[in-house]
């Protein structure tokens, strides 16, 4: 097995190495280590936050690249509009757990409007909903339409902007 010296600490160490035994170095027989995945932003900027931000996998240092701008998209992101797997959006948020004003996720927290399999919100729709007017398998809410609770009313408020939705005959 061929031996090379860490880019770091120049301790011998194998060229297949994934972290010098040393100093832990990621990859430590490459000479330029920049991390994994990409982190990409544009030019553009509002506020000081780039327009569009692209951020996943790990920097130089091992550290999660996070996405932070007007339109943030990564594994996790933060901004104004967001998708992301683990992120929070401003406006909206997209993804599989969302802290967001409005988010269509897997889990999907927000005050306003909640689409998913958990979704929270003044109006939240999921297989699992609490709110005020709530949609879903399992509802909880003010106004809730589920299998525990038939409410009318909520039925009605959903049928307004679902026209598939109609009362049980």
């Amino acid at each position: 097995m061929a031996l090379v010296a860490c880019r770091e600490c120049q301790h011998d160490v194998s060229k297949v190495a994934r972290a010098c035994p040393q100093c832990g170095a990621p990859f430590p027989a490459r000479p330029i280590w920049n991390g994994t995945g990409t982190d990409w932003k544009t030019q553009t900027t509002i506020c000081g936050y780039p327009l569009i931000h692209i951020a996943f996998g790990r920097d130089a240092r091992g550290k999660l690249r996070v996405a932070k701008g007007i339109i943030a998209i990564g594994q996790f992101a933060i901004g104004l509009i967001t998708i992301a797997q683990f992120g929070i959006g401003i406006l909206f948020g997209f993804g599989q757990f969302l802290l967001a004003a409005t988010a269509v996720a897997q889990l999907a927290l927000t005050p306003v409007l909640g689409i998913g399999q958990f979704a929270t919100g003044y109006i939240a729709l999921g297989q699992v909903a609490l709110g005020y007017y709530t949609l879903g398998q399992v509802a909880y809410g003010v106004y809730a339409w589920g299998m525990n609770h038939p409410n009318p009313e909520a039925l009605a408020f959903f049928a307004r902007f679902l026209p598939f939705l109609r009362a049980p005959d």
